[in-house]
């Protein structure tokens, strides 16, 4: 067989082949906006806020704050905040005075 610009995509032999590290695009959103969204799935029909595009390093204390202000429950899971409650108004003001660019997202 000739190699002319065909890729292995599936072969029996050795089960799925990923492909190079060059086109998995990164699905992260790295554009400086923090965005905030309800979510209620898997949760029983309780409400959280999730906040997310905040820098790893400032997750926590951010958590910290946010958790005492709204007077509720909360943590970081997978580079984003959970905030128990439907808070999205506190949490867009708070971060807003701390000069970050916020967007509300989803519905």
């Amino acid at each position: 067989m000739t190699k002319r610009n065909s890729k292995l995509v599936y072969s029996t032999e050795l089960g799925r082949i990923k492909p190079p590290a060059e086109e998995i695009k990164e699905t992260s959103r790295n554009d400086g906006v923090v965005r905030i969204q309800r979510e209620t799935k898997g949760r029983g029909g309780k409400a959280v806020c999730v906040v997310s595009g905040i820098a790893s390093h400032e997750l926590k204390p951010i958590c910290k704050l946010l958790k005492a202000r709204c007077g509720s429950g909360g943590a970081v899971k997978d580079q984003h905040i959970e905030i128990q409650g439907d808070h999205r108004d506190l949490i867009t003001t708070m971060l807003e005075a701390r000069g970050l660019t916020v967007k509300r997202a989803g519905g």
